[in-house]
């Protein structure tokens, strides 16, 4: 079963999948290069060229693999908690928020009317930082008037994620295409 964007392990397939990827695209490169010395027994020959124009897509992988590296997604006992917690509102999961300044890892989103909520337990994430580029992002897709929060603190996640359900249950349901349509936008903006 494939891991799409928005799923828990999302990060880990991507970062398996980076590495498998780059080192077959180097060993093809690499057995190019070879080829063309040992049929001509020399470098200066057009299979040094296509193993040179090879390099490009390899080193892209390369550094999508070294980009992700550091990040790690969600812990499976946090999952579940906010499944169980959130039902009726829309989450989404491990995702590298490339922003202005940085790309920067969030555990868990949740969506809902204009509220995004988010968690992260990385330290090296600033919440004003990714929170505004997020904001941007919506506010260029003419949502201006959201609100967007992101917590190091699970427990206040937590409380916000289950005040945010409440009022969903409360309240008529929101338009599910519009959610949608943000968290498009958010998954536009990540890794």
């Amino acid at each position: 079963m494939k891991i799409v964007k928005g799923q828990p392990g999302y990060i880990h397939a991507q970062k398996k999948r980076y590495l498998i990827w780059t080192i077959a695209e180097f060993a093809i490169v690499t057995a190019v290069f070879i080829l063309g010395y040992v049929q001509m027994n020399t470098k200066n020959n057009l299979f040094t060229i296509i193993a040179a124009v090879g390099c490009l897509p390899a080193a892209k992988m390369l550094v999508e693999f070294i980009v992700l590296y550091p990040h790690h997604g969600i812990e499976r006992e946090k999952y579940l908690e906010i499944e169980e917690k959130a039902p009726l509102i829309m989450r989404f999961y491990d995702l590298a928020v490339s922003g202005t300044q940085k790309i920067m890892p969030i555990d868990a989103i949740v969506v809902s009317g204009n509220v995004v909520c988010g968690y992260t337990s990385s330290e090296k994430t600033d919440e004003n930082i990714v929170a505004q580029d997020i904001k941007k992002a919506l506010a260029d897709n003419r949502y201006e008037k959201m609100t967007v929060k992101i917590f190091h603190n699970y427990a206040k996640f937590l409380s916000r994620v289950e005040g945010m359900n409440s009022i969903a249950s409360v309240e008529q349901p929101e338009d599910l295409r519009r959610e949608q349509n943000i968290r498009n936008i958010i998954f536009q903006i990540s890794m």
